[in-house]
Formats: structure tokens, C-alpha cells, sequence
């Protein structure tokens, strides 16, 4: 989702190819032989992978229009540093807790609720997380809008608890780049109680 948003706010045409998670392609394994899974961006026949990697990738080859980070080298780190603390913990724990219940969930959920508080003083009064502009943390979060449903279900009120958060998600939501990119919310919420009950016959 990531990379389509990011191609999309720089207006670059592309071809998109699907892959099955369960059997991957042999160009997906050629392309990316460390790591093995997606996304993988190939740019003058060269891959590029990780997500945060590829739209960071994206934002210097394609600089002048719609830049992602700032120019300031200070605020700069800063943006990596929320897009990392994005990636390492609010998505890592959002897994968690769909993959376990619990104890082990109520831990997690309590782990996220206090990310989303740091997110949420880190957000402010600003439109976006850079700013006035959409940008490198917008991109790395507004994915995790998709996950909101089964965060309800799992006891967090993100309108309630979260009220900027929940408002700046809307607001990305209206841009066309994540409206096209970021899959309906009910629908992710059924896909992933469905996923749940079949995992859990199996276990």
C-alpha cells in the first residue's frame, strides 16, 4: 500500500504485478533472494525492496514533486524515526494482537493503546505528521487504517481515545493516492475475523 501511495502522490504510471504469498513468482525470488516477499520495486531493472526503503527511494529519484521529507536535516531524522517507531512497533503489535488472545492480547493491546498515545502528542494540532504537507510518517501509518475495525473489536476506540489520529486518518483518506490504495475497512475487518476462525480450527 505504501509504495502505490507514494507512486501515486508523484503521478508515476507503472505496471503493477500480483503475486500469491503462498507461491511466489521466480522473478519475485530473483528479485528479492534474501528476504523472499514483497513489495519489490524494479526500476531500470534493478529491485529495490522494504517498503519504507522503496517509497524513500521513490521520494529521491522523483524529488521535485510532492517531496516526502523535509529539507531540514533535523526534522528529516526525525520523520525516519516515527516511520521506523511506525514500522517496528504499531504494525508488529497490531499482528500480535490479531495472532493471540488473552493474556498475550491484552498485553499487546495495552502496548499499542500507549504507541497510539505517543503518536497522537507527536500528531498535535498539525494536518499531517511533517506538517502542512503529507509525508514519510503519513505514508508509513495511514496503512493501519484499514486494521481500525479490529482494533474496535479488540476494545480500542480510536474516535474516543485517539480523536486526532482518528481525524488526521480521514484526512489521508480523502486524498485520491490512499483512497485508491488503501483497501475498505469492512472489508479487511472480514477478512481477518474469517482468517481468525480458520486458524484457529486448525490449531
Amino acid at each position: 500500500m505504501r509504495v502505490r501511495i507514494a507512486l501515486a502522490e508523484k503521478g508515476i504510471e507503472y505496471e503493477s504485478r500480483g503475486e500469491n504469498v503462498m507461491n511466489y513468482s521466480d522473478l519475485l525470488l530473483k528479485m528479492n533472494p534474501v528476504k523472499k516477499q514483497i513489495p519489490v520495486l524494479i526500476h531500470k531493472s534493478k529491485p529495490i525492496c522494504e517498503s519504507l526503503i522503496i517509497v524513500e527511494y521513490i521520494d529521491e529519484v522523483w524529488k521535485p514533486k510532492s517531496p516526502f521529507l523535509p529539507c531540514d536535516p533535523y526534522q528529516r531524522s526525525q520523520a525516519r524515526f516515527w516511520a521506523d517507531f511506525v514500522e517496528k512497533k504499531v504494525y508488529s503489535l497490531g499482528r500480535k494482537m490479531w495472532d493471540s488472545t488473552g493474556e498475550a492480547q491484552e498485553a499487546a493491546k495495552k502496548e499499542l493503546i500507549s504507541c497510539f498515545k505517543l503518536l497522537e502528542e507527536e500528531l498535535g494540532e498539525k494536518p499531517y505528521f511533517g506538517g502542512e504537507s503529507f509525508g514519510l510518517v503519513d505514508l508509513a501509518l495511514i496503512p493501519s487504517y484499514c486494521w481500525s475495525l479490529w482494533f474496535e473489536d479488540c476494545g480500542i476506540n480510536m474516535a474516543g481515545e485517539f480523536p486526532k489520529i482518528f481525524a488526521w486518518a480521514e484526512r489521508c483518506m480523502d486524498r485520491e493516492s490512499v483512497a485508491k490504495s488503501v483497501p475498505d475497512r469492512h472489508r479487511v475487518y472480514a477478512f481477518l475475523v474469517e482468517l481468525r476462525k480458520k486458524l484457529s480450527a486448525i490449531r
